[in-house]
């Protein structure tokens, strides 16, 4: 990872790193792709005898590409963590898969994450879900990051453990993982004595807003695990607010499907990560 600054920005990148994949992968002169993942793409499991060395493989592919995600490339997070899933048992179109994750991420080599200190950008969260997506377990896809300086600093996409009955319990449910996060990162930077206020958090969902804002139990929430109730204290603590993003605003949505190159572009925008030449223009 290499961290560089000029004129107030902050850059922060793994371009080496990420070339050596590229080579490693024999990706160097491959068409590269547009997004992550072909737009509602959805693996379905392998049914075949597991085959050894398609699954040293792809389990190295996705090895790489996790500790990227995981480092300085949030806009992969959602197809990185969905194809991680099968890594026990791997088809050929699993590792065609990872591989087109990899031809993306040979396009937008030059892609880093910016920090504006002299953008005056408090602390913010926007949180999703994507209601049953998973079509094996029908769980909902959780997804949220935090932006500081005016680009991402915490990012999380993975599957809920439990089965939602409803968009709005899936959202709730979303919001209060994200709560959990933010009220770490306060503690964070209490700790280096540079205490922050209520973190705001956005949403997209009326519903799960009206529930974790209104502690009142009622049939269409009592039966949800008590664990998710903690953004209710959190609120009421004026440790976070949740505020309303109209669903098509939301750039949240990047962490919890495969979205058209339109959309996904102008999320990715927003998320501080650029192309540093076009930046400096």
């Amino acid at each position: 990872m290499r961290i560089s600054h000029k004129a107030g920005y902050i850059f922060i990148d793994q371009i080496a790193y990420l070339q050596k994949v590229i080579q490693r992968f024999d990706l160097t002169y491959a068409k590269t792709a547009r997004t992550p993942l072909p737009q509602g793409y959805k693996p379905l499991p392998n049914e075949n005898p597991v085959d050894p060395t398609l699954r040293t493989k792809f389990q190295s592919v996705i090895g790489s590409l996790l500790y990227i995600m995981l480092g300085t490339r949030p806009d992969i997070a959602y197809a990185v963590t969905v194809m991680s899933q099968f890594a026990v048992n791997p088809s050929r179109e699993h590792l065609d898969k990872a591989l087109y994750i990899c031809r993306y991420l040979a396009g937008t080599t030059e892609y880093r994450l910016v920090y504006e200190g002299r953008s005056n950008k408090g602390l913010i969260a926007y949180t999703d879900s994507d209601w049953a997506s998973d079509p094996i377990k029908r769980r909902s896809v959780t997804g949220f990051f935090f932006k500081l300086a005016n680009g991402i600093i915490s990012w999380q996409s993975r599957s809920q453990k439990t089965v939602a009955l409803s968009s709005t319990e899936a959202e709730y449910m979303a919001l209060s993982d994200c709560s959990r996060q933010a009220v770490w990162i306060k503690s964070i930077f209490d700790e280096l004595g540079m205490p922050i206020g209520t973190v705001p958090i956005a949403g997209d969902n009326q519903g799960s807003i009206f529930i974790s804002s209104n502690p009142i139990q009622e049939r269409r929430s009592k039966h949800i695990d008590i664990r998710y109730h903690y953004v209710r204290d959190c609120i009421e603590e004026k440790k976070v607010a949740i505020f309303f993003v109209d669903g098509a605003l939301n750039p949240a949505d990047l962490f919890t499907k495969n979205l058209g190159e339109t959309k996904f572009t102008a999320f990715r925008k927003q998320l501080g990560l650029v192309f540093y030449d076009d930046f400096m223009r």
